[in-house]
């Protein structure tokens, strides 16, 4: 499904974060979590997709991006906290 998409990927629970954007969110998760996007990603392991908000437009997608990379990490944990408490990864509800 191609949607406007912020997304957080994680190393585990309470690990690494890596925050991101895209129109295509199953595709994006799918190369985060098979090591095909070199980077902060792969470096640090986030395979586990753990939270994720839909938007109808990528600029306003990109503005909460922006706005959860700006905001601390307790922010962000809080975030994923409520919308995923166990922090299961979510690549298979995707499907």
């Amino acid at each position: 499904m191609r949607q406007p998409c912020v997304y957080i990927m994680a190393s585990q629970r309470n690990g690494t974060l890596y925050t991101g954007v895209t129109a295509n969110l199953s595709r994006r998760a799918f190369e985060h979590r098979e090591g095909l996007v070199k980077g902060f990603t792969s470096a640090y392991d986030c395979k586990r997709f753990v939270w994720y908000e839909y938007y109808d437009l990528m600029i306003d997608a990109i503005a909460r991006e922006k706005q959860i990379k700006g905001g601390s990490r307790a922010k962000k944990l809080a975030l994923i906290e409520s919308f995923n408490p166990e922090w299961n990864d979510l690549y298979d509800s995707l499907a």
